[in-house]
């Protein structure tokens, strides 16, 4: 993709301060972290999101991130990571191809990722629960 940011930082085309490469993933700083040492994990082929990326690509994705957590939390001496993955705007994903989030995470960094008062009503759960798992048979 010519617009894609992430392409061009693969093709070199725009800085990035790299942390990773091998033949298929690259990952660099993220320019906005949300803690010092914020880093994307991106495949050097372009697809729009997660739920678009080819099973064997996903699994060299996220055992990069692992391996870039690992090093990431001990240089950091970061509490803990979180690792996210948005799919679609209403996710919250901004760059329209596939990244992980590796980020480190510290208990007084106050970053928030959870709030919600939402409920099942009863029943519910389980009837949504019964067609997911309905789809994933299909």
């Amino acid at each position: 993709m010519e617009d894609c940011i992430f392409c061009k930082i693969i093709k070199g085309e725009i800085p990035a301060d790299k942390v990773y490469e091998d033949d298929r993933v690259l990952a660099f700083l993220d320019i906005s972290p949300i803690n010092k040492g914020h880093i994307l994990v991106v495949p050097k082929e372009h697809f729009e999101n997660l739920l678009e990326t080819p099973d064997e690509l996903v699994e060299k994705l996220v055992l990069a991130g692992k391996k870039i957590g690992l090093a990431v939390r001990e240089v950091v001496r970061a509490e803990g990571i979180n690792v996210g993955i948005n799919n679609g705007s209403a996710a919250g994903q901004v760059v329209f191809h596939t990244h992980i989030h590796i980020i480190p995470r510290f208990s007084d960094d106050g970053y928030k990722l959870w709030g919600s008062d939402k409920k099942y009503e009863l029943g519910e759960g389980r009837e949504l629960a019964q067609k997911i798992q309905e789809q994933l048979n299909n």
